[in-house]
C-alpha cells in the first residue's frame, strides 16, 4: 500500500507533457519555505491509502492525453523515495503499459532506495535544495552529502535528469552558492535542463494552521532581473537550457 497526500491528474509542471501527479506522503526534510509541511508525516490523518492497482485505475484514465503531450505519471511529495516499494511497484505496472514515469525528488534518501527505483524511471526531477552542505542543514535540517552522491548515481546509470532549484533572497541566492551548484550539473551528462523556482510564500498559512513557526514572512519574491541574471549565469557555465517561471 502506498500513503497518498493528494492527486493532480492533469498537470503541466511536473515533467514532459501533461501528466497525473500522484504526491506521496512524508519527507526527512524540514525545508524553511515548504509549500506543503502537511506532506511531511506519515502519521497525517487526512492521507488515503491506495494499492498500485487502483491508482492505475486512475491513471489509465490520461492515457489519450500522455500519447498527445508526451506525458506520462509523476510521483511527487513530500518525498516520495521514502515508499521507493510502493513507487517500484507503481512504476513497473506503469510501464507495462507504456506510461512514462517520472520522480520529483530531493534524494535525501538512502542509495539503496534511489537503486531500487532506477530501472523503473525515465526521468528524475532532482531537487538541489542548496550545494553548500552546512547552509542546506541551516535551509532543510540535513547536510547534501547523501543527495549529491544520489545525483550523481543517477547519472552514471544514464537515466535523464532535469534540475530544480528554489531562489530564495539570501538563502540561496548568493552568486558564488549558484555558480558551485552550476559547476556540479556541468558534469552531469545526463541533465537536460534546469528549472529555478522563485520562492513564494503562498503556503506560509500552512504552516500557521499546523502551529509551526514560518520563518521567512518578511522575505520578498525575488526579481525578474535576479532570476533572469542567475539563470543566465547557469547557462553561461553549464551550457544547458534554463527556465524560470
Amino acid at each position: 500500500m502506498g500513503l497518498v497526500h493528494s492527486i493532480d491528474t492533469f498537470s503541466t509542471l511536473d515533467g514532459p507533457g501533461i501528466r497525473t501527479v500522484i504526491f506521496l506522503q512524508g519527507c526527512p526534510l524540514r525545508c524553511r519555505y515548504c509549500q506543503n509541511p502537511d506532506t511531511w508525516s506519515m502519521a497525517n490523518a487526512s492521507a488515503q491509502e491506495y494499492t498500485a492497482a487502483e491508482l492505475i485505475k486512475i491513471i489509465r484514465r490520461g492515457i489519450p492525453y500522455f500519447r498527445a503531450s508526451g506525458g506520462g505519471v509523476t510521483v511527487s511529495g513530500g518525498e516520495p523515495l521514502l515508499q521507493a516499494e510502493f513507487v517500484e511497484e507503481l512504476f513497473t505496472a506503469c510501464q507495462a503499459e507504456h506510461i512514462s514515469t517520472a520522480i520529483d525528488t530531493s534524494l535525501y534518501v538512502s542509495t539503496s532506495k534511489v537503486e531500487r527505483v532506477l530501472p523503473v524511471t525515465d526521468l528524475f526531477l532532482a531537487d538541489i535544495k542548496h550545494i553548500d552542505s552546512q547552509k542546506s542543514h541551516q535551509l532543510t535540517g540535513l547536510g547534501n552529502q547523501l543527495n549529491i552522491a544520489n545525483l550523481c548515481l543517477i547519472n552514471q546509470h544514464n537515466v535523464r535528469l532535469w534540475i530544480r532549484y528554489v531562489v530564495v533572497p539570501d538563502l540561496t541566492d548568493n552568486p558564488q552558492d549558484v555558480t558551485a551548484m552550476a559547476e556540479l550539473v556541468k558534469t552531469l551528462d545526463r541533465v537536460e535542463r534546469i528549472d529555478l523556482l522563485p520562492y513564494h510564500a503562498l503556503g506560509a498559512h500552512k504552516w500557521d494552521l499546523l502551529g509551526l513557526d514560518y520563518t521567512l514572512h518578511r522575505t520578498q519574491p525575488p526579481s525578474s532581473q535576479q532570476m533572469n541574471d542567475l539563470a543566465q549565469l547557469i547557462r553561461s557555465i553549464t551550457g544547458k537550457p534554463v527556465y524560470w517561471q
